[in-house]
Protein backbone atom coordinates (compact mmCIF):
# COMPACT_ATOMS: atom_id res chain seq x y z
CA UNK A 1 0.00 0.00 0.00
CA UNK A 2 1.03 3.62 -0.36
CA UNK A 3 3.08 5.33 2.59
CA UNK A 4 1.50 6.38 5.52
CA UNK A 5 -0.04 9.19 6.52
CA UNK A 6 2.71 11.84 8.66
CA UNK A 7 0.52 14.34 9.91
CA UNK A 8 0.50 14.58 13.54
CA UNK A 9 -2.06 13.30 15.58
CA UNK A 10 -4.95 15.48 15.98
CA UNK A 11 -5.47 14.40 19.64
CA UNK A 12 -3.14 15.09 22.34
CA UNK A 13 -2.04 12.04 25.26
CA UNK A 14 -3.05 12.15 28.95
CA UNK A 15 0.40 11.60 30.01
CA UNK A 16 2.60 12.53 27.21
CA UNK A 17 3.86 16.02 26.42
CA UNK A 18 4.12 17.05 22.87
CA UNK A 19 7.80 17.36 21.02
CA UNK A 20 6.99 21.02 20.12
CA UNK A 21 6.91 21.77 24.06
CA UNK A 22 9.71 19.76 24.94
CA UNK A 23 12.55 21.37 22.68
CA UNK A 24 13.18 25.09 21.29
CA UNK A 25 11.14 26.25 18.71
CA UNK A 26 14.02 28.91 17.46
CA UNK A 27 16.33 25.68 17.04
CA UNK A 28 17.61 25.51 13.45
CA UNK A 29 16.53 22.16 12.80
CA UNK A 30 13.14 23.26 13.72
CA UNK A 31 13.23 26.53 11.63
CA UNK A 32 14.92 24.01 8.86
CA UNK A 33 11.44 21.78 9.35
CA UNK A 34 9.00 24.52 9.05
CA UNK A 35 10.74 25.65 5.24
CA UNK A 36 10.54 22.13 3.63
CA UNK A 37 7.74 21.20 2.23
CA UNK A 38 7.14 17.59 2.99
CA UNK A 39 3.95 17.34 0.78
CA UNK A 40 6.13 17.05 -2.38
CA UNK A 41 7.07 13.92 -1.46
CA UNK A 42 3.53 12.28 -1.04
CA UNK A 43 2.85 13.11 -4.40
CA UNK A 44 5.98 12.13 -6.22
CA UNK A 45 6.98 9.43 -4.16
CA UNK A 46 3.07 8.19 -3.63
CA UNK A 47 2.67 7.18 -7.22
CA UNK A 48 5.48 4.11 -6.55
CA UNK A 49 3.34 2.20 -5.00
CA UNK A 50 -0.11 0.31 -5.15
CA UNK A 51 -2.97 1.31 -3.48
CA UNK A 52 -4.74 -2.51 -2.85
CA UNK A 53 -1.50 -4.60 -1.81
CA UNK A 54 0.97 -4.98 1.04
CA UNK A 55 1.33 -3.11 4.43
CA UNK A 56 1.00 0.43 4.35
CA UNK A 57 4.80 1.79 3.89
CA UNK A 58 7.01 3.96 5.88
CA UNK A 59 6.16 7.58 6.06
CA UNK A 60 7.63 9.78 3.04
CA UNK A 61 8.48 12.27 5.29
CA UNK A 62 10.43 9.87 7.70
CA UNK A 63 12.91 8.75 5.15
CA UNK A 64 13.63 12.22 3.27
CA UNK A 65 13.91 13.03 7.06
CA UNK A 66 16.66 10.15 7.80
CA UNK A 67 18.07 11.01 3.85
CA UNK A 68 18.67 14.77 4.76
CA UNK A 69 20.12 13.68 8.06
CA UNK A 70 22.34 11.48 6.90
CA UNK A 71 24.11 13.25 4.51
CA UNK A 72 24.23 16.55 6.23
CA UNK A 73 25.98 15.06 9.60
CA UNK A 74 27.86 13.00 7.38
CA UNK A 75 26.11 9.56 9.00
CA UNK A 76 25.46 5.95 7.61
CA UNK A 77 22.19 3.84 7.62
CA UNK A 78 22.84 2.37 10.61
CA UNK A 79 24.04 5.53 12.66
CA UNK A 80 21.80 7.97 11.73
CA UNK A 81 18.69 5.17 12.63
CA UNK A 82 20.06 4.45 16.15
CA UNK A 83 21.03 8.53 16.62
CA UNK A 84 17.20 9.23 15.72
CA UNK A 85 16.07 7.73 18.78
CA UNK A 86 18.34 9.81 21.55
CA UNK A 87 17.89 13.44 19.88
CA UNK A 88 14.01 15.00 19.77
CA UNK A 89 15.35 17.74 17.41
CA UNK A 90 15.67 15.15 14.81
CA UNK A 91 12.21 13.03 15.47
CA UNK A 92 10.68 16.47 15.42
CA UNK A 93 12.12 17.11 11.96
CA UNK A 94 11.25 13.81 10.76
CA UNK A 95 7.45 14.58 11.56
CA UNK A 96 7.31 13.06 15.00
CA UNK A 97 4.70 14.02 17.32
CA UNK A 98 5.63 12.95 20.58
CA UNK A 99 9.06 11.42 21.62
CA UNK A 100 9.62 7.64 20.35
CA UNK A 101 11.94 5.70 22.28
CA UNK A 102 12.15 2.77 19.31
CA UNK A 103 14.23 3.43 16.01
CA UNK A 104 11.13 4.00 13.11
CA UNK A 105 12.81 1.89 10.85
CA UNK A 106 15.18 -0.79 10.53
CA UNK A 107 18.31 0.31 8.36
CA UNK A 108 17.91 -1.56 5.21
CA UNK A 109 14.76 0.40 4.84
CA UNK A 110 16.69 3.28 3.48
CA UNK A 111 18.39 0.91 0.87
CA UNK A 112 14.93 -0.01 -0.60
CA UNK A 113 13.31 3.45 -0.21
CA UNK A 114 16.55 4.31 -2.44
CA UNK A 115 16.35 1.44 -4.61
CA UNK A 116 12.43 2.37 -4.96
CA UNK A 117 12.88 6.28 -5.60
CA UNK A 118 16.07 6.24 -8.24
CA UNK A 119 18.08 9.13 -9.32
CA UNK A 120 14.99 11.34 -9.89
CA UNK A 121 13.95 11.06 -6.52
CA UNK A 122 17.02 11.95 -4.90
CA UNK A 123 16.50 15.21 -7.74
CA UNK A 124 13.88 16.00 -5.59
CA UNK A 125 15.41 16.17 -2.28
CA UNK A 126 17.77 18.28 -4.20
CA UNK A 127 15.02 20.77 -5.23
CA UNK A 128 13.04 20.55 -2.09
CA UNK A 129 16.95 22.28 -0.18
CA UNK A 130 17.19 24.75 -2.93
CA UNK A 131 13.70 25.88 -2.56
CA UNK A 132 14.12 25.75 1.45
CA UNK A 133 16.70 28.09 1.04
CA UNK A 134 15.02 30.37 -1.02
CA UNK A 135 12.57 30.47 1.82
CA UNK A 136 15.26 31.13 4.28
CA UNK A 137 16.75 33.85 2.20
CA UNK A 138 19.83 32.52 2.32
CA UNK A 139 19.44 32.04 -1.58
CA UNK A 140 18.01 34.50 -3.93
CA UNK A 141 17.20 33.83 -7.51
CA UNK A 142 19.13 36.02 -8.91
CA UNK A 143 22.28 33.93 -7.24
CA UNK A 144 21.11 31.44 -9.34
CA UNK A 145 22.13 32.93 -12.84
CA UNK A 146 25.66 32.83 -12.03
CA UNK A 147 27.37 29.30 -11.85
CA UNK A 148 30.87 27.73 -11.62
CA UNK A 149 31.17 24.42 -12.90
CA UNK A 150 33.66 22.05 -11.90
CA UNK A 151 34.46 17.97 -11.89
CA UNK A 152 35.89 16.06 -9.12
CA UNK A 153 35.96 12.24 -8.84
CA UNK A 154 33.99 10.17 -6.40
CA UNK A 155 35.77 7.26 -4.94
CA UNK A 156 34.39 4.12 -4.37
CA UNK A 157 34.96 1.87 -1.19
CA UNK A 158 37.09 -0.19 -2.93
CA UNK A 159 40.88 -1.11 -1.47
CA UNK A 160 43.73 -0.18 -3.86
CA UNK A 161 43.72 -2.67 -6.84
CA UNK A 162 46.78 -5.14 -7.55
CA UNK A 163 47.25 -7.90 -9.71
CA UNK A 164 47.88 -10.36 -7.10
CA UNK A 165 44.79 -9.29 -4.89
CA UNK A 166 42.50 -8.76 -7.71
CA UNK A 167 44.01 -12.82 -8.83
CA UNK A 168 42.92 -13.58 -5.60
CA UNK A 169 39.38 -12.06 -5.55
CA UNK A 170 39.00 -13.96 -8.90
CA UNK A 171 40.04 -17.20 -7.31
CA UNK A 172 38.29 -17.39 -3.64
CA UNK A 173 34.87 -16.08 -5.46
CA UNK A 174 34.91 -19.44 -7.71
CA UNK A 175 35.73 -21.20 -4.87
CA UNK A 176 33.04 -19.81 -2.85
CA UNK A 177 30.22 -20.87 -5.79
CA UNK A 178 31.37 -24.44 -6.09
CA UNK A 179 31.06 -25.01 -2.54
CA UNK A 180 27.14 -23.73 -3.07
CA UNK A 181 26.58 -25.56 -6.01
CA UNK A 182 28.74 -28.80 -4.87
CA UNK A 183 31.30 -28.74 -7.42
CA UNK A 184 34.41 -30.63 -6.26
CA UNK A 185 37.45 -28.96 -7.25
CA UNK A 186 40.91 -30.88 -7.14
CA UNK A 187 42.15 -28.02 -5.45
CA UNK A 188 41.50 -24.35 -4.27
CA UNK A 189 44.73 -23.29 -3.59
CA UNK A 190 44.05 -21.01 -0.36
CA UNK A 191 46.65 -22.10 1.56
CA UNK A 192 48.80 -20.93 -1.47
CA UNK A 193 47.60 -18.44 -2.26
CA UNK A 194 47.82 -17.02 0.67
CA UNK A 195 51.47 -17.44 1.04
CA UNK A 196 52.02 -16.08 -2.54
CA UNK A 197 50.44 -12.87 -1.69
CA UNK A 198 52.43 -12.12 1.14
CA UNK A 199 55.61 -12.74 -0.67
CA UNK A 200 54.33 -10.74 -3.71
CA UNK A 201 53.78 -7.78 -0.98
CA UNK A 202 57.05 -8.34 0.38
CA UNK A 203 59.19 -8.35 -2.40
CA UNK A 204 56.90 -5.11 -3.88
CA UNK A 205 57.78 -3.64 -1.07
CA UNK A 206 61.39 -3.88 -0.96
CA UNK A 207 61.54 -3.31 -4.70
CA UNK A 208 62.71 -6.61 -5.62
CA UNK A 209 60.65 -6.72 -8.79
CA UNK A 210 62.02 -10.14 -10.81
CA UNK A 211 61.30 -11.65 -7.55
CA UNK A 212 57.82 -10.60 -7.06
CA UNK A 213 56.91 -10.91 -11.15
CA UNK A 214 57.93 -14.88 -10.65
CA UNK A 215 55.61 -15.26 -7.80
CA UNK A 216 53.35 -13.63 -9.38
CA UNK A 217 53.31 -15.98 -12.28
CA UNK A 218 52.98 -18.12 -10.02
CA UNK A 219 49.56 -17.76 -8.59
CA UNK A 220 48.16 -16.34 -12.16
CA UNK A 221 49.10 -20.31 -13.28
CA UNK A 222 47.30 -21.46 -10.14
CA UNK A 223 43.89 -19.11 -10.91
CA UNK A 224 44.17 -20.25 -14.35
CA UNK A 225 44.03 -24.08 -12.69
CA UNK A 226 40.96 -23.16 -11.18
CA UNK A 227 38.91 -21.68 -13.88
CA UNK A 228 39.70 -24.70 -16.17
CA UNK A 229 38.54 -26.72 -13.47
CA UNK A 230 35.26 -24.82 -12.38
CA UNK A 231 34.83 -25.19 -16.91
CA UNK A 232 35.14 -28.48 -17.01
CA UNK A 233 32.83 -29.59 -14.20
CA UNK A 234 30.06 -27.18 -15.42
CA UNK A 235 29.76 -29.00 -18.67
CA UNK A 236 27.67 -31.62 -16.55
CA UNK A 237 25.88 -29.37 -14.70
CA UNK A 238 22.04 -28.05 -15.62
CA UNK A 239 21.69 -24.64 -17.32
CA UNK A 240 20.63 -22.59 -14.36
CA UNK A 241 23.94 -23.80 -12.45
CA UNK A 242 26.02 -22.55 -15.66
CA UNK A 243 24.26 -19.02 -15.44
CA UNK A 244 25.24 -18.58 -11.73
CA UNK A 245 28.99 -18.92 -13.13
CA UNK A 246 28.74 -16.82 -15.55
CA UNK A 247 29.64 -13.52 -13.91
CA UNK A 248 32.34 -14.86 -12.52
CA UNK A 249 33.79 -16.78 -15.04
CA UNK A 250 33.69 -13.56 -17.09
CA UNK A 251 35.48 -11.20 -14.51
CA UNK A 252 38.04 -14.23 -13.82
CA UNK A 253 38.78 -14.37 -17.57
CA UNK A 254 39.23 -10.57 -17.92
CA UNK A 255 41.58 -10.28 -14.93
CA UNK A 256 43.77 -13.31 -16.07
CA UNK A 257 44.15 -11.81 -19.46
CA UNK A 258 44.58 -7.78 -18.81
CA UNK A 259 47.61 -6.04 -19.26
CA UNK A 260 48.67 -3.07 -17.87
CA UNK A 261 48.33 -1.29 -20.86
CA UNK A 262 44.70 -2.52 -21.71
CA UNK A 263 41.29 0.08 -21.73
CA UNK A 264 38.18 -0.87 -20.02
CA UNK A 265 40.41 -2.72 -17.31
CA UNK A 266 38.62 -4.72 -14.34
CA UNK A 267 39.32 -2.89 -11.28
CA UNK A 268 37.64 -4.92 -8.70
CA UNK A 269 35.43 -8.36 -8.39
CA UNK A 270 32.60 -6.92 -6.25
CA UNK A 271 32.34 -2.83 -7.99
CA UNK A 272 32.87 -3.74 -11.63
CA UNK A 273 31.85 -0.49 -12.57
CA UNK A 274 35.03 1.49 -11.06
CA UNK A 275 37.01 3.33 -13.10
CA UNK A 276 40.71 4.29 -12.91
CA UNK A 277 40.76 8.78 -13.50
CA UNK A 278 43.64 10.60 -13.22
CA UNK A 279 43.40 14.22 -12.18
CA UNK A 280 46.71 15.38 -12.39
CA UNK A 281 46.98 15.66 -8.23
CA UNK A 282 50.48 15.80 -6.60
CA UNK A 283 49.74 13.53 -3.35
CA UNK A 284 47.44 10.83 -5.38
CA UNK A 285 48.54 10.45 -8.95
CA UNK A 286 45.05 7.75 -9.48
CA UNK A 287 41.89 7.79 -7.91
CA UNK A 288 38.91 4.90 -8.79
CA UNK A 289 35.61 5.71 -8.85
CA UNK A 290 33.48 7.65 -11.03
CA UNK A 291 33.05 11.76 -12.11
CA UNK A 292 31.33 13.69 -10.74
CA UNK A 293 30.33 16.81 -11.43
CA UNK A 294 28.98 20.21 -9.50
CA UNK A 295 27.29 23.94 -10.52
CA UNK A 296 27.13 25.84 -7.54
CA UNK A 297 26.22 29.53 -7.40
CA UNK A 298 28.80 31.89 -7.43
CA UNK A 299 28.04 33.57 -5.03
CA UNK A 300 27.42 31.88 -1.73
CA UNK A 301 28.15 28.14 -2.92
CA UNK A 302 24.87 26.67 -3.17
CA UNK A 303 24.82 23.53 -4.82
CA UNK A 304 22.23 23.16 -7.79
CA UNK A 305 23.24 20.56 -9.85
CA UNK A 306 25.10 17.40 -9.32
CA UNK A 307 25.61 14.56 -11.95
CA UNK A 308 27.84 11.30 -11.85
CA UNK A 309 29.00 10.93 -15.43
CA UNK A 310 30.11 7.37 -15.88
CA UNK A 311 32.99 6.30 -18.80
CA UNK A 312 35.10 8.85 -17.58
CA UNK A 313 34.23 11.82 -20.47
CA UNK A 314 36.31 15.02 -21.25
CA UNK A 315 35.53 17.38 -18.75
CA UNK A 316 34.00 19.93 -21.52
CA UNK A 317 31.48 17.25 -22.67
CA UNK A 318 29.43 17.51 -19.07
CA UNK A 319 28.88 20.93 -19.19
CA UNK A 320 25.56 21.18 -21.76
CA UNK A 321 23.91 18.50 -19.46
CA UNK A 322 25.13 19.58 -15.90
CA UNK A 323 23.92 23.31 -17.27
CA UNK A 324 20.68 21.81 -18.36
CA UNK A 325 19.70 19.86 -14.96
CA UNK A 326 20.99 23.19 -12.70
CA UNK A 327 18.38 25.03 -15.01
CA UNK A 328 15.50 22.16 -14.05
CA UNK A 329 16.29 21.83 -10.18
CA UNK A 330 16.73 25.30 -9.35
CA UNK A 331 14.17 26.82 -12.45
CA UNK A 332 16.42 29.34 -13.08
CA UNK A 333 18.55 29.19 -16.25
CA UNK A 334 21.84 30.14 -15.75
CA UNK A 335 23.04 33.29 -17.54
CA UNK A 336 27.07 33.03 -16.75
CA UNK A 337 29.02 30.14 -15.92
CA UNK A 338 32.55 30.41 -15.05
CA UNK A 339 34.71 27.30 -15.56
CA UNK A 340 38.72 26.47 -15.11
CA UNK A 341 40.87 25.49 -18.22
CA UNK A 342 39.82 22.01 -18.29
CA UNK A 343 36.45 22.87 -20.24
CA UNK A 344 38.00 24.11 -22.84
CA UNK A 345 36.41 23.23 -26.30
CA UNK A 346 33.15 22.82 -24.56
CA UNK A 347 30.63 23.24 -27.73
CA UNK A 348 27.78 25.39 -28.55
CA UNK A 349 25.68 26.71 -25.14
CA UNK A 350 23.46 28.67 -24.48
CA UNK A 351 24.68 30.15 -21.04
CA UNK A 352 27.95 32.45 -21.61
CA UNK A 353 30.52 30.50 -20.57
CA UNK A 354 34.15 32.05 -19.22
CA UNK A 355 37.22 30.05 -18.78
CA UNK A 356 39.91 31.11 -16.19
CA UNK A 357 42.43 32.86 -18.03
CA UNK A 358 40.05 34.23 -20.85
CA UNK A 359 40.87 37.63 -21.59
CA UNK A 360 38.83 38.07 -24.77
CA UNK A 361 35.22 39.41 -24.10
CA UNK A 362 36.12 39.95 -20.69
CA UNK A 363 34.52 43.10 -19.01
CA UNK A 364 35.85 44.55 -15.94
CA UNK A 365 32.65 43.32 -13.99
CA UNK A 366 32.84 39.43 -15.72
CA UNK A 367 37.29 39.68 -14.70
CA UNK A 368 35.82 39.97 -10.68
CA UNK A 369 33.69 37.25 -10.86
CA UNK A 370 36.21 34.86 -12.81
CA UNK A 371 38.43 35.97 -9.84
CA UNK A 372 35.92 33.97 -7.78
CA UNK A 373 35.83 30.75 -9.88
CA UNK A 374 38.29 28.73 -7.68
CA UNK A 375 35.61 29.32 -5.02
CA UNK A 376 34.20 25.64 -5.63
CA UNK A 377 37.07 23.99 -4.35
CA UNK A 378 36.72 24.35 -1.07
CA UNK A 379 33.00 23.81 -1.18
CA UNK A 380 33.76 20.45 -2.87
CA UNK A 381 36.37 20.11 -0.35
CA UNK A 382 33.27 20.34 2.47
CA UNK A 383 31.33 17.55 0.59
CA UNK A 384 34.61 15.26 0.65
CA UNK A 385 35.41 15.87 4.34
CA UNK A 386 32.39 17.21 6.18
CA UNK A 387 29.50 14.82 3.39
CA UNK A 388 30.05 11.41 1.82
CA UNK A 389 31.52 12.33 -1.18
CA UNK A 390 35.03 10.76 -0.19
CA UNK A 391 33.82 7.45 -0.48
CA UNK A 392 30.66 6.14 -1.90
CA UNK A 393 29.22 2.65 -0.70
CA UNK A 394 26.07 2.56 -2.51
CA UNK A 395 26.09 -0.15 -5.14
CA UNK A 396 26.60 0.20 -8.83
CA UNK A 397 25.94 3.00 -11.05
CA UNK A 398 22.80 3.84 -9.92
CA UNK A 399 24.35 4.24 -6.46
CA UNK A 400 27.10 6.67 -8.03
CA UNK A 401 24.04 8.56 -9.24
CA UNK A 402 21.99 8.57 -6.19
CA UNK A 403 25.33 9.63 -3.93
CA UNK A 404 26.32 12.41 -5.77
CA UNK A 405 22.95 13.90 -5.59
CA UNK A 406 22.32 13.51 -1.84
CA UNK A 407 25.84 14.61 -1.02
CA UNK A 408 24.96 17.65 -2.77
CA UNK A 409 21.76 17.88 -0.75
CA UNK A 410 23.59 17.56 2.80
CA UNK A 411 26.05 20.06 1.95
CA UNK A 412 23.29 22.72 1.02
CA UNK A 413 21.38 21.55 4.67
CA UNK A 414 24.58 22.54 6.02
CA UNK A 415 24.90 26.18 4.85
CA UNK A 416 21.06 26.71 5.46
CA UNK A 417 21.87 25.38 9.26
CA UNK A 418 24.51 28.14 8.97
CA UNK A 419 22.39 30.70 7.98
CA UNK A 420 19.87 30.10 10.58
CA UNK A 421 21.90 30.22 13.17
CA UNK A 422 24.00 33.33 11.99
CA UNK A 423 20.70 35.13 11.45
CA UNK A 424 18.79 34.34 14.99
CA UNK A 425 21.65 34.55 16.66
CA UNK A 426 22.28 38.57 15.10
CA UNK A 427 18.51 38.92 15.74
CA UNK A 428 18.61 37.46 19.70
CA UNK A 429 21.75 39.56 19.90
CA UNK A 430 20.44 42.68 19.06
CA UNK A 431 17.11 41.95 20.70
CA UNK A 432 19.27 41.44 24.21
CA UNK A 433 21.21 44.58 23.55
CA UNK A 434 18.27 46.85 23.01
CA UNK A 435 16.81 45.14 26.26
CA UNK A 436 20.39 45.78 28.51
CA UNK A 437 20.36 49.91 26.78
CA UNK A 438 20.20 52.11 29.35
CA UNK A 439 16.95 54.70 29.79
CA UNK A 440 17.46 57.93 28.00
CA UNK A 441 18.55 60.96 29.95
CA UNK A 442 15.41 63.11 30.47
CA UNK A 443 15.75 66.43 29.01
CA UNK A 444 16.45 69.89 31.13
CA UNK A 445 13.71 72.22 30.48
CA UNK A 446 15.54 75.11 30.62
CA UNK A 447 12.32 77.67 30.73
CA UNK A 448 11.68 76.43 34.14
CA UNK A 449 15.26 76.92 35.75
CA UNK A 450 15.48 80.29 33.96
CA UNK A 451 12.50 81.09 36.28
Amino acid sequence: MGPRNSEPIPQDELFQNRLENLIDQGHELVRLAELIDWEVFDRQWGTLFSEKRGAPAIATRLIAGLHYLKHTYNLSDEAVVHRWVENPYWQFFCGETYFQHEPPCHPTSLTRWRRRIGEEGCEWLLTQTLAAAQGSGALEEKDCRRVIVDTTVQEKAVAFPTDSKLLDDARRQLVRLAEEHGLELRQNYNRVAKHLRRKIAGYAHARQYRRMRRELKKLRTRVGRVIRDVERQLAQHPSFVQDAFATALAQAHQILNQKPKDKGKLYSVHAPEVECISKGKAHKRYEFGVKASFATTHKNGFVLGARAFPGNPYDGHTLSEQLEQAHILSGVKPQRCYVDRGYRGHGEIDTQVFISGQRRGVTRTIKKELKRRSAIEPEIGHMKNDGRLGRCYLKGREGDAMNVLLVACGHNLRKILAWLRSFFAWILGWLSAISRAPAPLPTPNYAVSAK
